[in-house]
């Protein structure tokens, strides 16, 4: 085993900054960038300095033993793909502007690949011919490529990302299961291993497609998604997964339809306060098209439809908001005033609290007047229930009926078990037990290995700066000189005999450099555990501080290396 080398500062590609960056809104962009960790070239794009490359490494290190320990095999899969597999998918279309797609000189077409479903199911296809060749479990830790609208928040939303992606490939619904099992135990090893703050949560499966879905989720403030968590049982879910039970009502006591003149009351806000009723006894129908078809979707008129959750429904179709063209020429729908009863060319889709038998005040499809008693089941038919609504907190629990909680976190990692969605696109077959041909079954699993470097400092970071667990640091040990001679001197001995025990160190040996910017770059940097050679040198006395608890000690030499090889 090699020895590890002490990393000088004095040669060490860093430059900290005492200044947030002008772009940055994040507590990790801020901090990455301040403590020399990455630097950015472009929107979306970053380079990884010396130190921010030690702490990818680090982590991929980590999610690489965890999947060896499972079985699973590493490969590595080229990023510049063919058209032609991602059109057969269908994913060509459907991922619309997220590809990064380009030609080469003799016109032929490529995509940077986003994610990696189709080209493992073809290279399984390839090599593995019969059952006995299978299960078999394959990942790659890899650079992704997606064209994001609006890059962000440093690397946590680039359009150029490391991801390790692995796939399960089984014959049998029940060997996929396990697969699944396997990859979900081990995810949450690597999380802990990695000391990430996580949640597993129910979740959508989107355009990977497949049934089953887990996100792991990483709370903090800085997060995109939201989860709800409840407060009274284990119920944990994307609030994109959230499901509302349908409960048909007894609506036999509410008389007949009633219709009103409501002028200048288009909007849910000025229905409620001309009535003087609350918001949530009226029915708001929101009109969209999905793939050019115009649909209307019904919600309590207290609520918001959730597009993007309307959109995972309905995938692959496109779903957009209709525009005041699209009214033109339908007589059969009044801008601000429509009702379900009496849409007979429009597709009705609602939300489970619009059950049978429930009453509401909705559009009377006539400029200007709305109905009342409008009862579900009765009055109108829905044509398929959807959960639709953006999920509030106080919303009940679909394990209990508590009232959940609503919180902000950071997706690190997402499990699939896709199915045989892709083995049906390439027909992916192995020669069964019995001599006839066997669909294969397969999983597809995702973690966010640049990610997780974001992640990890939004949890764990404090007002001085970063504060890696020791598994991903980028080094043990932060050795620092306060200046003079005989401290630089001292230091350097003792970084030796500490990379001599087998420890990263890195040594701030720099000339120059005032004591006090030594000190708070160690704290920036964030390195477990800083040992100063500083006012006691003479006396071979270190201190040695822990960085996360702020906790000081006096030490000698060899006390401080005992203790640190401990």
């Amino acid at each position: 085993m090699v020895q590890p080398q002490v990393q000088r500062m004095s040669r060490l590609m860093v430059k900290t900054l005492r200044d947030d960056p002008a772009d940055a809104e994040t507590l990790s962009h801020k901090l990455l960038v301040r403590a020399g960790y990455v630097r950015r070239n472009a929107a979306g794009i970053w380079t990884w300095l010396p130190l921010g490359k030690k702490v990818l490494d680090n982590i991929s290190g980590v999610v690489r033993e965890e999947m060896d320990a499972i079985g699973a095999q590493e490969v590595l899969l080229p990023a510049l793909l063919p058209k032609e597999p991602y059109e057969a998918s269908g994913r060509w279309d459907e991922y619309g502007d997220l590809l990064f797609r380009l030609k080469d000189r003799k016109g032929g077409e490529y995509l940077l690949g986003p994610t990696h479903e189709e080209v493992f199911t073809q290279t399984v296809k390839d090599q593995c011919t019969s059952y006995k060749d299978l299960p078999v479990m394959l990942y790659q830790i890899q650079t992704k490529y997606r064209d994001e609208a609006r890059p962000r928040s440093g690397v946590l939303r680039g359009r150029e990302f490391q991801m390790k992606d692995s796939y399960s490939f089984d014959t049998t619904d029940e060997g996929l299961a396990e697969s699944y099992a396997l990859h979900r135990a081990a995810y949450i090893r690597i999380f802990e291993r990695l000391g990430l703050d996580h949640r597993v949560v129910s979740a959508v499966s989107g355009a990977m497609g497949g049934s089953a879905s887990e996100e792991f989720l990483a709370p903090a403030a800085a997060g995109e998604d939201t989860f709800a968590d409840c407060p009274n049982c284990d119920y944990a879910a994307n609030t994109e997964a959230v499901t509302f039970a349908l409960s048909a009502v007894d609506g036999s006591a509410h008389g007949p339809v009633e219709v009103l003149d409501t002028p200048d009351t288009p909007t849910i806000e000025s229905l409620a306060a001309f009535l003087g009723v609350d918001a949530s006894a009226t029915l708001k129908n929101l009109l969209v098209k999905v793939d050019g078809e115009i649909v209307a979707v019904g919600v309590p008129g207290d609520r918001e439809v959730d597009l993007g959750k309307l959109g995972e429904h309905l995938a692959p179709a496109v779903v957009e908001l209709v525009t005041a063209e699209d009214f033109e020429g339908r007589d059969d729908l009044v801008r601000g005033y429509v009702g379900p009863q009496g849409l007979d060319k429009v597709r009705y889709l609602a939300d489970p609290r619009v059950a049978p038998g429930t009453a509401w005040i909705t559009g009377a499809n006539e400029d200007g007047r709305h109905a009342r008693h409008v009862v579900a089941g009765r009055d109108f038919e829905v044509d398929q229930y959807l959960d639709v609504v953006v999920v509030e907190e106080g919303d009940p629990c679909p394990a209990c009926g508590t009232g959940l909680k609503l919180d902000r976190a950071i997706e690190i990692g997402h499990i699939f078990q896709l199915g045989r969605k892709y083995a049906d696109t390439f027909s992916l077959d192995v020669l069964g037990k019995e001599g006839k041909p066997v669909r294969v079954t397969m999983g597809s699993y995702g973690i966010g290995v640049s990610r997780a470097v974001a992640a990890l400092a939004e949890q764990t970071a404090d007002d001085k700066g970063l504060c890696w667990p020791a598994e991903v640091a980028p080094a043990d040990v932060h050795v620092v000189a306060a200046g003079k001679a005989l401290q630089t001197e001292l230091a350097s001995s003792v970084a030796d005999q500490l990379a001599a025990a087998g420890l990263r160190v890195l040594l701030d040996d720099r000339a120059g450099v005032s004591p006090g910017v030594k000190f708070t770059d160690s704290e920036l940097i964030g390195i477990p555990k800083i040992l100063v050679a500083g006012r006691r040198a003479a006396d071979g006395v270190l201190e040695l501080k822990d960085r996360r608890t702020g906790e000081r000690e006096e030490l000698t030499v060899a006390e401080a290396v005992a203790r640190l090889t401990a």
